[in-house]
Parts: structure tokens; C-alpha cells; sequence
């Protein structure tokens, strides 16, 4: 299977050495589910021919905000409801998440409680996961196609389903701890109240449930891209 990845943002240049680019940990993250990759830089406005360039979609994070002025947002929201129209599946993660509902019908705004930073725990219908978060803007209103399937503490709709179309988280689970100690030293002085980089410092060594989460991605994966059952005559 040909998962396209849509890249919306870019990983700061001090930790591209160490890190690789946001589309290379998500092949990280997906290695060993059988997919194959290709990256369309979106936010550059490099975007797919068509939904069916790829058997499936994911909507990468970025640092800007779906309800910004940005020329790519426009065109990525309607390839988001042109491939739910045509029952291509699509995940999102982070901003992909909210880009989704976004497009969708739902709203996206600054979360009132501030900033989400580091290892968070979430509930996934009954079933824990401790995984990375890095924002503050969130899903405040679900679109009506969708339902929520995660929440935490901190997030009430963290991850969504639109039916077998379209599944979306708002943690990171390709975020390793390293990669999240980076950002707290290079993107967060004076962004992030320093409370909030404190709790994220004292769980970076967080046991983290990244390969639960690929998991439940490649799932996702596998049974929308999976033929149609016929109905016995």
C-alpha cells in the first residue's frame, strides 16, 4: 500500500540532523507495516495530481495554525473532503488532525488552558496510551461525520473517526523523546510559559506507546484500503 504523506510544516533546521524531516519519522514510525512512501511538500503548495495518487493519505503537524491565512490551506482542504467523498482514506496527526475537522465542518481555536508539551496520557475508547503532544490549538467543535474516539486531561476530542474514511489523533506519536527535549530547547523559550517545559522535562524518560499508536494507524490503513466484502447472492 502507497501512503502519501503531506507534509504541512517543517522540522527546525538545528534538529533536521539528528531527526530527519517530518515525512522521515513517520517512515520510521510506519517501517515494518508493509508501506510503501511518497511526500508531497504542501506547504510549499507541492501538491498531489489527485486523491488517487496514493492509496492512502497522512496529514503531517506543523507550527501553523488551520484557521490561518496560509495559499495551502484552501487547496488541502478540499483534497481532505474529495478523498472522504471517495472513500480514500486519510489520517492526520497534530495540525492534520485539526486541518481535518477543520475541512470537515468542525473548529479549531487556542485551547483556553494553554499548551499541551511532552508525555501525555490519553484514553483510547477504554484503552491508555501515554504519547507526545506539542500544541495549543485544538478541535472545539467535531464535525458531524465524526466521533470521538480519545480524550485526556488536557484534550477533549484527541483523536477522531469518520467512520472506515478518515482517523486522526492530536499527539505525535512519531515525536521521540529527543526530539521533544530539541524543541523544548529551541522552539519553546518564550512561546511556552515555562511551568508547562518544567512537566515536560520531568517525563521525558515516560515510557512512550509509539508502536501501539503505528499500530492503530496501519489498521486504519489496511481495512479501508481493503476490497469490499461481497454480500453472498
Amino acid at each position: 500500500m502507497r501512503i502519501g504523506i503531506l507534509e504541512t510544516g517543517h522540522v527546525p533546521d538545528a534538529l533536521l540532523p539528528e531527526n530527519g524531516t517530518y515525512p522521515a519519522m513517520f517512515e520510521r514510525l510506519l517501517d515494518g507495516h508493509g508501506f510503501t512512501f511518497r511526500t508531497w511538500h504542501v506547504a510549499d503548495m507541492d501538491l498531489p495530481p489527485d486523491i488517487h495518487a496514493a492509496d492512502g493519505w497522512l496529514i503531517t503537524g506543523s507550527r501553523h495554525g488551520a484557521y490561518e491565512d496560509h495559499p495551502f490551506i484552501p487547496p488541502l482542504e478540499r483534497f481532505i473532503r474529495d478523498a472522504y467523498a471517495a472513500h480514500v482514506p486519510v489520517v492526520g496527526i497534530c495540525f492534520g488532525h485539526q486541518i481535518m475537522a477543520q475541512a470537515m465542518g468542525g473548529r479549531v481555536e487556542k485551547f483556553a488552558g494553554g499548551w499541551v508539551v511532552g508525555a501525555t496520557d490519553y484514553d483510547f475508547d477504554g484503552t491508555g496510551l501515554t504519547l507526545n503532544a506539542w500544541h495549543q490549538d485544538q478541535v472545539t467543535r467535531v464535525p458531524d461525520t465524526a466521533r470521538v474516539v480519545a480524550t485526556s486531561a488536557y484534550c477533549e476530542t484527541a483523536a477522531l473517526l469518520y467512520g472506515d474514511r478518515m482517523f486522526s489523533v492530536q499527539p505525535h506519536p512519531e515525536f521521540g523523546p529527543g526530539y521533544v527535549k530539541g524543541l523544548i530547547e529551541v522552539r519553546a523559550p518564550g512561546v511556552v510559559p515555562e511551568p508547562v517545559l518544567e512537566r515536560a522535562r520531568a517525563r521525558l524518560g515516560d515510557p512512550l506507546d509509539t508502536d501501539g499508536m503505528a499500530g492503530r494507524i496501519a489498521a486504519f490503513f489496511a481495512q479501508a484500503h481493503a476490497p469490499a466484502q461481497k454480500t453472498p447472492a
